[in-house]
Formats: structure tokens, C-alpha cells, sequence
């Protein structure tokens, strides 16, 4: 016959080792991946950008963290010419297919977006739940698109001209609306109807076209929605796009914040619900586009990376 309390001991110790092996497997799990996509005029691996940011993580979050820098095409050259010249929609597809196909990404991954890339990433939160993504952070996105073209960065300013040609010339004109990346997220607020109906990547993502429940549902899903503006910003026009504000219609002078748009009032993708669970961050940085010191990006963004 088995002595019960020896069987109780056994149960215990079991109990004990369990939980040790719970307790070690929480706190040394491999730290949640992170995927970056870089502005316009950038691409996936530049030193000076994207590589900078890459290795800035790796050093502070630890752990051996896996952090993709996308790119889109075949090399840098193609990456950085695709940030003008290839359509946003089929690079929402193109990534959306490395995303599912990436091993080290299936149980969910956390997302910095720079520029522009932080609307396209918003764009893949909306539309490619899966794998799925945790918290986004977008700095300087022009999340309600932009009605100027400052300058432009990067070293390819004849690129830079051909772009500036192409949207005075009409934003709006199908061809030019169709593989003109920065025309895809031109908004005229002198023209809005027009852009409605003819914006091919923004009208749309705003639920400003169709209105697509499961855009709402989808970014939902994040824990977290970082927006950063630089307040010193010479870039977009109008900065406020980063904190999803605007010019109101009909003039490119007055502005609208983010809780006085529609987008926001009738909680078309999620915003507001977002902001009232205590999930929508906004972040300021006192600095010219996309010009921040690690310090700035430890002190701010390292947590949602955590």
C-alpha cells in the first residue's frame, strides 16, 4: 500500500516544478518580433535609417529579437524607386504575402512605421489580420494624406522632380492615381468629392469610398496605436495629418483635429473606441520629420516593443 502523504509529496513537488518551468518559459520567452518600413526616398537597409533604427532595437530590447526591415522588389535600388513608382495597394499585397510566409512571425509581431510607411502599415493592420500584429507605432504618417510636397528626401532629385511634375500636372488622373505612390495619398481639400471618388488607397483605408466593417474590426485588434508628429515637421503638409488631422474642406488654411473629423465621430475605423480603451497614443516630438534621438525612441517607444 502507497503512503498518501508520499503521494501528496509527490503532487506538490510536481506542482513546484511545474510552476518553475511556467515562471522560466515567461520570463526568458523569445521577445516579440518587430517589423519596420521605411518612408519615401528610403529603403529597408540604409545605415544611416532603417539600419540605425534595426540595430537600436536589438540592442535594447535583447534577447536575439528578429526585427524585419521590409523591402519591396528585388534589391535596395528596387526598394527605394517602388517607394515612388509602384501601386500602394499591390504593396499592401506583396507584403501581406511575406508577412503569412515568415516563420518567425506567425505568433504575432509589433510594427514601426516611418512616413508613409506608417499609413501603409496601418493599411496592412486593416487589411491582413493575420499574422497579427500587437501594437503599431507610426511616426510622422500622413494618416489623412498630405496637400503639398515640401522637399523631398533621398538622394534622387531628379526622381524627386519627376514626382512633383506628375501631381501638379493632376493627382486624380487615373494613371497617374494608379502607380504614383505619393498621389495615392494626395487629398485636396479644395477638391474633396474628387478625392473621394478617385483615391485609390486612402479614400479607401478612411472609409471614405466603401465602408468596409472589417477595416474597424481589424484594427481593433492592436493593443496599441502610437502616433508620433514632429512639431517642428517641414516635410508634411499639413504635420496634424500625423495625429490623423486635417484642413477642413473647402480651404488648405484652418485645421481639424482628429476628435472633430468623421473619421473619428462616427468611429469609422476604430479611432475613437481606441482612444476611450485607453489604446491610442499620441506622441509629440519637438523635432523636423523623422529627426529623433535614441534616447527620444527609449524613452518613448522602447515600451510598446516590451
Amino acid at each position: 500500500m502507497v503512503d498518501s502523504s508520499t503521494n501528496m509529496s509527490s503532487l506538490l513537488f510536481l506542482l513546484f516544478v511545474s510552476c518553475i518551468s511556467l515562471t522560466f518559459k515567461l520570463c526568458y520567452a523569445d521577445p516579440v518580433p518587430v517589423v519596420i518600413w521605411h518612408g519615401m526616398g528610403d529603403s529597408c537597409c540604409n545605415p544611416l535609417s532603417m539600419g540605425s533604427i534595426k540595430k537600436l532595437i536589438e540592442q535594447k530590447v535583447g534577447g536575439g529579437i528578429y526585427v524585419k526591415s521590409l523591402e519591396i522588389g528585388n534589391n535596395i535600388v528596387e526598394d527605394t524607386e517602388n517607394g515612388f513608382l509602384m501601386n500602394v495597394n499591390r504593396q499592401i499585397d506583396i507584403v501581406c504575402d511575406q508577412l503569412k510566409k515568415d516563420p518567425k512571425l506567425q505568433q504575432g509581431y509589433n510594427a514601426l512605421g516611418f512616413s508613409q510607411g506608417g499609413q501603409f502599415l496601418r493599411a496592412i493592420a486593416q487589411k491582413c489580420p493575420t499574422p497579427p500584429m500587437f501594437n503599431l507605432v507610426s511616426f510622422g504618417g500622413q494618416h489623412q494624406g498630405v496637400y503639398g510636397f515640401p522637399h523631398c528626401p533621398g538622394e534622387n532629385q531628379t526622381l524627386c522632380d519627376f514626382v512633383r511634375k506628375l501631381l501638379n500636372r493632376g493627382a486624380y488622373i487615373p494613371w497617374i492615381q494608379n502607380f504614383l505612390v505619393q498621389a495615392e495619398y494626395w487629398h485636396d481639400p479644395l477638391n474633396e468629392a474628387e478625392y473621394r471618388n478617385k483615391s485609390v488607397f486612402l479614400a479607401d483605408i478612411n472609409q471614405e469610398r466603401k465602408f468596409n466593417a472589417t477595416y474597424k474590426t481589424n484594427l481593433l485588434k492592436l493593443k496599441n496605436l502610437v502616433l508620433v508628429m514632429f512639431g517642428e515637421d517641414t516635410m508634411v503638409d499639413p504635420k496634424e495629418s500625423e495625429w490623423f488631422g486635417f484642413y477642413v474642406e473647402g480651404q488648405g488654411k484652418t485645421l481639424y483635429n482628429m476628435t472633430q473629423s468623421k473619421l473619428y465621430q462616427q468611429d469609422l475605423i476604430g479611432l475613437k473606441e481606441l482612444n476611450e480603451s485607453g489604446r491610442l497614443t499620441l506622441l509629440l516630438s519637438p523635432t523636423d520629420h523623422l529627426q529623433f534621438t535614441d534616447i527620444w525612441f527609449e524613452d518613448n517607444i522602447l515600451r510598446f516593443l516590451k
